[in-house]
């Protein structure tokens, strides 16, 4: 029976949110404030109903209740805890779950904290995020149920995935749902502003702190998502432009496109009708995502489904959420005009130009994921497209942005001085060149790679910081007073430093694990050692394990580093019970300045073991610099402007009756 309440709270959250897109929209047209205060209450109920039919199901998945099909399908009793309950969205059903707890909870946090909203534009706001649940709603209701029931439930279910049963994989598609779902808040705002025929600086620092929250998210998850594929699947890789990683990196791209036009309408008024279109297309990438997830048109190791089906209902969903917008934003357009005026060299034409590479590099990711489509419907083929023409057609935009950022966050806005800004960063610009030098010496000719790479991250970084120093007026008055000037700073200004910084840092990291990463692979006898990037690797031997749901074998190796035992090592190649599949558990000494990486393969015929070695410098200082660009987002978020939004307006005092 608690099955069945899960389906039923989905079908009456479906039914409050259809009152939820209708009543609130009219009203906000017909100027009636009751009807437009029914969205506040109907958000909170929408997302109760929906929080309410997750943890049914997840209850399920925990207690192992074989008599639901999901769960019969996709877990067993003898997985740990952690990954029964991530089984919850380890699959197609139950992620639509949690994609819908993710929409209603963004709907219910402008119900509950938008008081400074206006009214018009809240009720529209919730309406449009209602349109969006009802659409999603009934996917879910219609061709996704995932409390379907078994008239014969089995003893035990067939597993999730063995490859998602890590915890890497347990907290990955949470962080990604709120960064993806979470710009439909940026949509629902966009679409608001287009019908009210109204977007200035009012609704820039309203809808920018739900974008920079969904950004951070998106940030996050990719980076986890990084993480395990760098551990997980035995390549010692942390991207392999997949269809699937693609489809998330896009919205990431948009948004910082996003984030970065609404700065410009919030200070200049300017940008209005680029920055709603950018706001359409960031939550348009998602659902892009969702349709080649779960469509099967593409193949990945992260698909979930492959239902046609399924995926008509997506492309049918996609055309109107993406068509309509466009429709209504071709309309709209001419509405959202500014007068404001800005020379070549600006912070205005910065952002502008930053926002031009971002979306092109967007356009670019696009063409390279679809193209193997395209080219199979076309002539028949199949085409693969993969990291050579992604590293060649994709690097040289990240590269403009790195050049460009320093120097046009500096600019003032209207107009300014391309001259001074660059002698304001000539201390950057001095350590980026010694650096990416001093990188050049090591390299000794064999690649420009590392030396550049290594230079723009520091370019970066460093330019960031003499921002900071610049505006504080280093040099110019007393060590007291800078300091004072550095923590008066606003914090949306420490956000964006630490950002840019994570930023350089992520190019350093990429830039050295490409140049310097090497590797070894050999068969080994249990205690043979050898010598690899002037390390010692001892193969000291192999035993059989178990574990809670797999069978094992794992090795013990052990690092040595100038004569000394610096890491003893534990690689593993399990295979699962159920689904009789291998996966490779690859051990790793972390360090800061390099890790070393070690997967066992298979036995051979002599009796020794394949044994997968590499020395990948710097590769956590990729993901670090993730995070600190996350951090940032999180610091802005913290600035009092995008806290408490804009300032609620005054009442009216109220007429007194004449007598």
């Amino acid at each position: 029976m608690t099955v069945e309440l899960g389906h039923l709270a989905l079908i009456l959250a479906f039914l409050v949110a259809i009152v939820q897109m209708i009543v609130p929209m009219v009203g906000a047209d017909r100027g009636w404030s009751d009807w437009m205060r029914v969205a506040v209450p109907a958000a909170t109920v929408q997302f109760i109903l929906t929080l309410v039919a997750f943890l049914v199901l997840m209850t399920a998945f925990a207690t192992s209740d074989f008599s639901v099909k999901l769960v019969a399908e996709n877990s067993n009793s003898a997985q740990p805890l952690i990954y029964r309950l991530s089984g919850t969205w380890g699959n197609h059903e139950g992620s639509m779950i949690l994609w819908m707890l993710i929409l209603t909870l963004f709907g219910a946090m402008v119900a509950w904290w938008g008081e400074n909203l206006p009214p018009t534009l809240k009720a529209r706001v919730l309406s449009v995020q209602a349109t969006i649940a009802v659409a999603f709603f009934g996917f879910i209701l219609l061709t996704s149920n995932p409390f379907v029931r078994l008239d014969n439930p089995p003893w035990d279910g067939q597993e999730l995935n063995p490859l998602l049963q890590d915890p890497g994989l347990a907290f990955h598609p949470p962080f990604l749902y709120l960064g993806y779902v979470g710009l439909s808040m940026a949509y629902s705002f966009a679409i608001a502003a287009l019908i009210e025929g109204r977007v200035d600086a009012s609704w820039a620092r309203w809808v920018r702190p739900w974008t920079l929250v969904a950004w951070v998210f998106l940030t996050i998850g990719i980076a986890f998502g990084s993480i395990w594929a760098y551990y997980e699947l035995g390549w010692g890789g942390w991207w392999f432009w997949d269809p699937v990683e693609n489809v998330s990196f896009m919205p990431w791209l948009i948004s910082c496109a996003l984030l970065h036009s609404a700065i410009v309408v919030e200070k200049r008024d300017t940008l209005k009708s680029w920055t709603i279109l950018l706001a359409i297309l960031a939550f348009a990438f998602s659902l892009i995502g969702a349709f080649i997830v779960r469509s099967g048109i593409l193949t990945s190791v992260h698909s979930f489904a492959n239902d046609p089906e399924r995926g008509m209902y997506l492309l049918l969903i996609l055309a109107a959420f993406i068509g309509g917008s466009l429709t209504l934003y071709a309309w709209r357009a001419s509405a959202l005009r500014s007068d404001s005026v800005f020379g070549m060299v600006s912070r205005e034409s910065g952002l502008v130009m930053n926002n031009l590479l971002l979306v092109t590099a967007t356009f670019v990711v696009f063409v390279g994921t679809i193209w193997p489509l395209v080219a199979e419907v076309a002539t028949g083929r199949k085409v693969s497209v993969g990291p050579p023409f992604f590293d060649l057609a994709f690097s040289p935009f990240m590269i403009a942005i790195a050049v460009i950022l320093p120097v046009f966050a500096v600019l003032p806005w209207k107009r300014g001085s391309l001259a001074r800004s660059v002698a304001d960063l000539r201390g950057a610009l001095v350590l980026a060149v010694v650096l990416g030098g001093l990188a050049w010496t090591f390299e000794t000719g064999r690649s420009l790679l590392a030396p550049v790479g290594i230079a723009l991250g520091v370019w970066v970084v460093a330019g960031a910081i003499a921002e900071m120093l610049r505006r504080a007026r280093l040099g110019e008055v007393p060590i007291s007073e800078t300091w004072r000037r550095l923590r008066n700073l606003p914090r949306a200004d420490w956000g964006k430093a630490i950002s840019h910084s994570g930023f350089g840092v992520t190019i350093f990291g990429i830039a050295a694990i490409t140049a310097w990463a090497v590797e070894d692979i050999r068969a080994v006898q249990p205690g043979e050692s050898f010598d690899f990037a002037g390390k010692t690797i001892r193969f000291i031997s192999e035993e059989p394990v178990r574990g809670p749901n797999y069978s094992a074998e794992r090795g013990l190796v052990e690092l040595v580093e100038n004569g000394k035992v610096v890491a003893i090592l534990h690689p593993e190649k399990r295979v699962y019970d159920v689904q009789r599949m291998a996966t490779t558990e690859a051990a790793i000494d972390r360090g800061i300045t390099r890790d070393v990486y070690v997967a066992l393969g298979d036995q051979q015929a002599d009796g020794s073991w394949a044994l997968r070695t590499y020395v990948k410098p710097y590769a956590n200082w990729i993901w670090g610099g993730a995070m600190l660009m996350a951090l940032g987002g999180v610091v802005s978020l913290t600035d009092r402007r995008y806290r408490v939004g804009a300032p609620a307006r005054k009442a009216r005092p109220a007429a007194v009756p004449a007598e």
